[in-house]
């Protein structure tokens, strides 16, 4: 079930936004990719799901080589992503949301294992069964992720790839967010984290990489990126206007953002709102 990234490259016309991009991800990890707006983190997992085609690279997941795989056919091998903004359907129930995220595996008849599996959903979700027939639309900032996170649960997911999850959350949801993908990794999900909020990502995840302009620039254990003074400066909130020179063909540049950037730590939570979202949920 290991998930490989080799030399990606992906372009919007003619402009690159991957340019031979590199990870992996093994079972049962929680792996973090952070950077600035624009580094490329969405463009890679879009890639990863089937939603772009690579112009160049491979991608390989559970030993199949899945590049260029439609998405619905990436989606059945068990690779499912939770989109950036939530992107649900706001005039349907909560529940009819969350039974859509089945729908590969109502097709194939597996009508009991998913009410299993929608229980499983309200037991880590309980706000979720609360509001089972309220429409989507009409759910806090905070609950719309829950939604996201449960629906993509209902596919029964072998890997869940996420973008951007704490996006618009105030901080007491983000913390609680956190919680949550420590026990989905807890009871053995295996998680690709994309996000902005880089000292949370790094408190979560086992290992991360950081992007810049396109580019995998750092990677390592998180413990270890969270106390590398360089990413201290660029992204967990020290000075704005450092840049390191490589010293060798793997110490590269890595250039501190300006206030814009919501990955400097937690003060940057809810920078991007989507209206409304408070602590209380």
């Amino acid at each position: 079930m290991r998930l490989e990234v080799e030399n990606l490259e992906v372009a919007y016309g003619p402009v690159r936004a991957l340019h031979g991009v590199s990870l992996h991800v093994d079972p049962g990890e929680m792996v973090a990719v952070i950077g600035a707006n624009g580094a490329g983190k969405t463009t890679l997992l879009r890639a990863i799901s089937g939603l772009l085609s690579p112009k160049a690279g491979r991608i390989r997941f559970d030993g199949r080589e899945i590049t260029g795989w439609p998405p619905e056919r990436i989606v059945a091998l068990g690779l499912v992503q939770i989109p950036e903004r939530r992107q649900l359907f706001d005039s349907m129930s909560v529940e009819d949301n969350l039974r859509l995220g089945a729908y590969l595996r109502l097709r194939r008849g597996e009508r009991k294992a998913v009410e299993e599996d929608l229980q499983r959903v309200f037991e880590i979700f309980p706000r979720l069964r609360e509001r089972r027939r309220q429409m989507a639309g009409t759910l806090s900032g905070g609950e719309q992720q829950m939604l996201a996170i449960g629906r993509g649960l209902m596919a029964r997911p072998r890997m869940l790839l996420l973008d951007e999850p704490s996006l618009g959350l105030a901080p007491l949801l983000v913390q609680e967010l956190f919680r949550i993908l420590r026990v989905l990794r807890e009871q053995g999900l295996t998680l690709l984290l994309v996000e902005q909020n880089a000292r949370q990502a790094l408190r979560v995840a086992d290992r991360a990489y950081v992007m810049e302009t396109g580019r995998v620039v750092r990677e390592g254990t998180a413990a270890k990126l969270l106390a590398d003074p360089v990413l201290q400066a660029a992204y967990l909130g020290g000075s704005s206007a450092l840049r390191v020179h490589p010293s060798s063909p793997t110490e590269v540049a890595v250039h501190a953002r300006s206030s814009r950037t919501a990955a400097s730590g937690d003060a940057a939570v809810g920078e991007h709102r989507d209206g409304g979202d408070d602590a209380s949920g």
